[in-house]
């Protein structure tokens, strides 16, 4: 099915003839109307089919043939084929007209035309023989009636039908198993604290809802109170529940461990992130690959240049064949028709791109396009943001360094005066006190000096907190513990010095720590021969501690935000295939400007958007997946492209009859029709071992 073609009612394609399929998979669409439609017919059809060929084999065999009525015989097979091709065929035939109408012919053009011939001529063999040549005749003198061939080739399409759409339906087992997922009932909480279950239908963003030990979690949101370890296997790929806290993020369809909980909605229905993986896996199996122009290209001339063969099959087998030279050039011509339907090459590539984005999914990998898929293994430099890409981008209190006090007094203090700033740094002193269960003291006298720190009374104890600049204007000597201080600054963390009544007392630092999985990342990607280049707004000194202890290849630091796309233009500039990760809304241009973009699946909506590549868990290491799949995908698309230009190549040449002269080799419509058959499952099957790779 091409994806451009979009119709608001099931259907048939009209370029390529197969059914048209729901843009976004529903769980409740369970039925397949088009597998129960051509499974019905390939029933019916089996039960005409198989005495058919029974009859039809009568005839080969002498003494049958002898007391056998032949006229009779004729009639009785051109009443049990009849059923078979207007009815059980008559799909092909509708298909075949309209790929005439629309100007696209394709595989149901070829059949119609094989079978139809076959029918047509057998028909009129039956009620008209007196009209046929000697040309036509066997040696007995009757004309040869291949009925059985016709009804036999139906059947074996259909067949080939059947199995390709259950193939098809394995391709988005991983989105109904996403789907399947989705809790039907949440217990929300009133406002006079009663609770009650309702349809998942009827939540809406802002209600609190409880969620029970076991329960899944029904929509987004975040956590009022409670505590709990939750499985986000289905959206991270990752075995390990997540321990979550007031405030902690809680993603729906997940599985919530042994706590209870309450929380509030805030994304539900088409907003939720399962709604938004389950949208762009299927828009990225809908999409079109660059490697596909190829088999397009080849699919535009290959019907025309397959009915061509076999109107030349047909002219010179009734030149040059032996006798009846009209009854070999009829089969040959109707083997070549058959055994070329490029329903290999079309499936080709659209199947291992389904069955690639779909295991993407499963992983937390969401590709976006199927040109994403097939260039991601091209790239050779990969740019990283640092704060939330290398790093947690949370910042989080590192030591205490506390003198002649103790050090949760110097923590209070500090974390009191800093509530009523708004520095990065100031939220994480905030919460480590509060996580030290301490209670934070009143603030009198506040005051802020830009660049420089901050002043005021806690507890009757006037308190300055600042760099060792502000220290130093107010003769407050730090000498005791600098050279520490300075040992962690050049670890990339900032430092808080604190002074008491115009004594330092001690100092706090405060750094973004770098993700646990982020230095196997590096290591992964280096392993691939990817160039990591770090681009960030820090001051250079943090993020040459940072890019040190990663072995980051290039370091930029102090980019503006408006600068990144610069920097990601500069490398393509010098023929670099760029990859771009990060998760702000000032990495929206340098994200889209990269080959490839790569957003953190904890970022901003904007960089999500912008990025070809969504990593729902915010992990590097999905970087060193997403590349072995998109490996994986190309090379089994042209597995897949190989064995289908090969085996329209050979078949078409032996169905013509190349073999004949050397061998005295002819390849039977029925066999055609077979060998056609299997090289579409073939193709599929080689495609559905992707959902087995490893990565």
């Amino acid at each position: 099915m091409h994806p451009e073609v979009v119709s608001d009612k099931p259907g048939s394609c009209p370029k390529c003839g197969m059914a048209l399929e729901l843009r976004e998979p529903q769980l409740e669409a369970e039925k397949n109307p088009e597998l129960e439609h051509m499974s019905c017919r390939f029933w019916f059809c089996l039960w005409f089919t198989l005495p058919l060929a029974a009859t039809a084999m009568t005839q080969a065999v002498p003494a049958v043939k002898q007391i056998a009525y032949i006229p009779w015989l004729r009639w009785f097979q051109l009443i049990l084929a009849s059923p078979v091709m207007l009815w059980g065929g008559w799909v092909f035939f509708e298909r075949a007209w309209q790929s005439v109408v629309h100007r696209s012919l394709n595989m149901f053009t070829l059949i119609a035309m094989g079978t139809g011939t076959a029918y047509f001529f057998s028909v009129v063999a039956v009620v008209c023989p007196q009209i046929f040549p000697d040309s036509f005749r066997l040696e007995d003198g009757v004309v040869g009636v291949y009925f059985e061939v016709a009804a036999i080739i139906v059947t074996l399409v259909l067949l080939g039908q059947v199995l390709e759409l259950k193939a098809r339906s394995q391709t988005k087992s991983a989105i109904k198993t996403l789907l399947g997922l989705r809790p039907r009932t949440a217990r929300i909480v009133h406002e006079n604290g009663n609770e009650e279950d309702i349809l998942l239908e009827q939540v809406h963003a802002g209600d609190r809802l409880r969620v029970r030990p076991g329960e899944k979690i029904p929509v987004d949101g975040f956590i009022l109170e409670g505590t709990s370890s939750i499985d986000e296997s289905m959206i991270t790929g990752e075995p390990l529940p997540v321990e979550k806290e007031a405030g902690s993020k809680v993603v729906g369809a997940t599985v919530n461990g042994t706590g209870s909980f309450v929380m509030r909605a805030e994304r539900v229905g088409k907003n939720t992130l399962l709604a938004q993986i389950v949208k762009m896996v299927s828009e990225a199996q809908r999409s079109r690959a660059p490697i596909q122009r190829l088999a397009d290209s080849v699919s535009a001339y290959f019907v025309p240049t397959v009915i061509l063969i076999a109107v030349v099959t047909f002219i010179i087998w009734a030149w040059l064949g032996p006798e009846p030279k009209f009854a070999h050039a009829l089969i040959n011509a109707i083997a070549v028709l058959i055994i070329a339907c490029p329903c290999a090459l079309g499936l080709a590539t659209p199947m291992s791109i389904m069955v690639g984005t779909a295991k993407g999914a499963t992983l937390g990998i969401l590709i976006k396009n199927a040109e994403t898929l097939e260039n991601f293994e091209k790239i050779d430099t990969l740019v990283v943001d640092k704060t939330g890409t290398l790093t947690e981008g949370k910042p989080k209190l590192m030591s205490i360094a506390a003198f002649e006090i103790p050090e949760n007094e110097l923590l209070l203090l500090t974390a009191s005066l800093e509530r009523q700033s708004e520095h990065p740094l100031a939220e994480a002193i905030v919460r480590a006190a509060r996580e030290r269960s301490l209670t934070l003291k009143e603030v009198k006298d506040f005051k802020y000096e830009k660049g420089k720190g901050i002043s005021g009374s806690v507890d009757r104890k006037q308190i300055l907190i600042g760099s060792a600049k502000i220290m130093e204007e107010n003769g407050t000597s730090i000498s005791h513990f600098s050279e520490n201080a300075n040992q962690l600054q050049s670890e990339g963390q900032g430092i808080v010095f604190v002074a008491v009544n115009g004594k330092a007392m001690g100092y706090v630092s405060v750094a973004d720590p770098i993700k646990d999985s982020t230095d196997e990342a590096i290591r992964l990607l280096h392993s691939e021969g990817i160039k990591i280049v770090m681009l960030t707004g820090d001051n250079r000194q943090t993020a040459e501690a940072v890019g040190k202890k990663l072995s980051i290849d290039e370091i930029q630091a102090e980019v503006l935000p408006e600068d990144k796309e610069k920097q990601v233009r500069r490398l393509q500039d010098k023929g670099r295939n760029v990859a771009m990760a990060g998760d702000g809304i000032n990495d929206a241009p340098a994200l889209a400007r990269a080959h490839i973009g790569i957003a953190m699946g904890s970022g901003t909506d904007v960089a999500m958007q912008s990025a070809g590549i969504v990593l729902v868990k915010g992990d590097l290491r999905g970087i060193v997946k997403a590349r072995k799949l998109s490996r994986a995908t190309m090379r089994n698309i042209r597995q897949n492209l190989f064995f289908a230009f090969i085996y329209n190549a050979l078949g078409v040449s032996i169905a013509a009859g190349v073999l004949f002269p050397f061998f005295g080799f002819l390849l039977n419509p029925m066999i055609a029709s077979a060998a056609m058959t299997f090289s579409s499952i073939s193709v599929i099957a080689n495609a559905l071992r992707l959902r087995a790779i490893r990565l």
